[in-house]
């Protein structure tokens, strides 16, 4: 089969295709014939952190759908003809509230979705909603799963609440707006781009501001009619400790990422003094998983696609990606 491996860090170039075994599956394991995967800023600290280099060669790639190719033993849920969509996060166990030791998220150092077949556990194949296409169904695992467990699992956002998320335009955030819209709360962003902003009131915005102004925490402030309850933040040192001071005092803020860096100054007092809640969370159980798949199966939540590359094109989509250009999620076409 074909896929994309990488054996040393490198820039988009070092993704490279080449011709590799079919993956055979195991007791309790299937193998999915894939049609689309789709990209994670995941997949650019793969390539780029010096913490994956010792665990290469491996096929990155978290998200995928496609059709099961080959079932193993004891497997009863899904057969071979299937259409599947891949959960990513693999062996989360029974605690809801933290993942077992054995967890990882597909797509390094296990292989990964950048290929024409991947061998998963059975239990992470689960039906791909009807009216959704493969590259659809391929867009929503890990940003969806990842956005259900911030807002639905830490934060518990509730009905009326005021929910601010930094970095509109990411695919997180296109699931971070309609998923805080469905739940009842109004929804406030910031982006580079007021175009990115203006295509997220389809999805459920209700304000929002360019971070390139200084004045947008006092515009997001004025938008919301004060501070807000929840705060998801993925964006790290540029926006932490402004996102503690937009909250309302027992606020929450829950964070995944740090995409402008690890490291912020604090101090400390804003927390205890005004009660705040600082949550952190990665990815999703199953049981998470099956929930936000109701929802997406029933058309509440839909996977907005930036654009379509095909797989022979994936260092030009991790460009893309790299420049900050999309707006929703980009998906490798698999033949």
């Amino acid at each position: 089969m074909q896929a994309v491996v990488l054996h040393q860090l490198g820039g988009p170039e070092a993704l490279q295709i080449e011709e590799v075994p079919t993956p055979v599956p195991g007791p309790g394991e299937v193998v999915v014939a894939l049609r689309a995967a789709a990209l994670n800023r995941r997949d650019i600290w793969v390539r780029t952190l010096e913490e994956w280099a010792s665990q290469m060669p491996f096929v990155p790639g978290s998200d995928g759908a496609g059709v099961v190719a080959a079932v193993g033993a004891g497997v009863r849920h899904v057969r071979e003809g299937d259409a599947v969509v891949i959960c990513p996060s693999l062996w989360w166990g029974d605690d809801e509230e933290r993942p077992s030791e054995r967890f990882e998220i597909l797509g390094g150092p296990s292989n990964g979705t950048y290929a024409q077949y991947v061998r998963v556990p059975a239990e992470n194949a689960f039906a791909k909603p009807a009216h959704l296409s493969f590259a659809e169904a391929a867009a929503f695992p890990l940003a969806g799963l990842t956005a259900w467990r911030a807002l639905i699992t830490k934060a518990r956002i509730r009905p009326g609440e005021r929910v601010f998320i930094p970095g509109i335009g990411s695919g997180v955030a296109t699931f971070l707006v309609q998923i805080a819209k469905l739940a009842g709360a109004r929804v406030y962003g910031t982006s580079g781009s007021a175009d990115k902003l203006q295509r997220a009131t389809a999805l459920g915005l209700s304000g929002g501001a360019l971070y390139t102004d200084p004045s947008w925490p006092e515009q997001i402030r004025q938008q919301a009619g004060g501070a807000v309850e929840v705060v998801v933040d993925s964006v790290g040192t540029a926006t932490f400790e402004q996102c503690l001071r937009l909250l309302v005092p027992g606020g929450r803020l829950v964070t995944f990422g740090v995409t402008t860096g690890a490291n912020t100054p604090l101090d400390i007092r804003l927390v205890y003094r005004r009660q705040l809640n600082i949550l952190g969370t990665t990815m999703g159980s199953l049981k998470e998983f099956r929930g936000l798949l109701a929802v997406i199966a029933e058309g509440a939540i839909k996977p907005v696609i930036d654009s379509t590359f095909p797989l022979a094109s994936v260092a030009e989509a991790h460009r893309r990606m790299e420049r900050g250009e999309q707006f929703g999620k980009i998906v490798l076409e698999i033949p």
